[in-house]
């Protein structure tokens, strides 16, 4: 098949791209390279010749509309996005321009392409606002309500997958995905919490903590990811599926546990916390589990251990 992959120079978008090439897909990469990497496709250009076509490409430019129109993608997996829910705060007119126009864009090229189905990262960490601790595990029914800019442009594009999808008959899923962490990915942001705790114990370096450190996350591994992405692309049309894993870790919990695996005693330091940041964040994975047949495999300290290993062989 045929498939299209936004974002696919980052951190998810490139696990995705080999597990697709391993499946014997012909993917086309759609990146801007703000943000992704050649690197991270290094393997994939070396082993997939002719499977594999990279394109350097804005979704904010009219030009992804042209290029999905002449390649024709019979799937799209939509990635690409403004990632930073602090530089939404700061700028809420370019977090849009990226992850509400840029998304028009790719809707618009799987129009007129007739594409099949697009599979849409959305952000389970955003998408039902503030919750109290009895709305946990959170449910998709439970209402989309962002607190802010990030999460309202991302709830944006789900109204429009499902305007799209009546109007069009463009099908569509949505994956809510809880905090995403595993190889690849770059000690910096938020959600990047386990990569950035990884790259400061292996380097020795004091660990910065947000607030309290009571802070919960639903940490969930890149290849389960991985794989309910790849379920969606024939499953659970017309719905947002929660990707988690349906337990809540606190910051401090994490720090302690990937410390012991690297079997030192980290220094840390505390900071204010963070403007707009969730007090608890936990998934329901109920409906994944019944209508993509998926389910989380990988438990957080085998998952924290591949971290730190993939963080001290790229260290030395």
């Amino acid at each position: 098949m045929r498939t299209l992959v936004t974002g696919g120079a980052g951190f998810i978008g490139s696990n995705l791209v080999d597990r697709l090439l391993v499946e014997g897909h012909d993917v086309d990469v759609v990146d801007d390279f703000s943000t992704g990497s050649l690197s991270n496709l290094a393997e994939a250009r070396g082993s997939a010749g002719r499977s594999l076509t990279i394109h350097h490409l804005d979704i904010t430019a009219p030009g992804i509309i042209e290029l999905m129109g002449r390649r024709r993608p019979e799937l799209v997996f939509h990635l690409a996005a403004q990632p930073d829910t602090g530089l939404a705060l700061a700028e809420p007119g370019f977090d849009a321009a990226v992850n509400v126009v840029g998304s028009l864009n790719v809707l618009e090229g799987a129009r007129r392409a007739e594409t099949e189905r697009v599979v849409y990262a959305a952000s389970g960490n955003t998408l039902y606002g503030s919750l109290s601790p009895e709305d946990l595990p959170v449910r998709e029914s439970h209402p989309q309500t962002p607190s802010s800019p990030f999460g309202v442009s991302k709830k944006a594009v789900i109204d429009y997958l499902v305007a799209y999808r009546d109007l069009y008959a463009l099908e569509f899923c949505a994956l809510a995905l809880g905090n995403v962490y595993g190889p690849r990915q770059v000690p910096h942001g938020e959600s990047g919490v386990v990569a950035i705790f990884a790259d400061r114990i292996v380097r020795n370096e004091e660990v910065v903590v947000f607030g309290d450190g009571e802070q919960t996350r639903d940490f969930v591994f890149i290849d389960d990811v991985v794989d309910a992405f790849v379920r969606a692309a024939t499953r659970g049309g017309g719905l947002v599926c929660n990707i988690a894993t349906g337990r809540e870790t606190t910051v401090n919990a994490l720090l302690a546990t990937m410390a012991a695996l690297r079997g030192v005693e980290s220094a840390r330091t505390t900071a204010p916390a963070r403007v707009g940041d969730q007090r608890r964040s936990c998934l329901d994975i109920e409906r994944a589990g019944i209508q993509l047949g998926w389910r989380p495999w990988t438990d957080l300290v085998d998952g924290a251990q591949a971290v730190l290993d993939s963080v001290g062989e790229r260290l030395g």
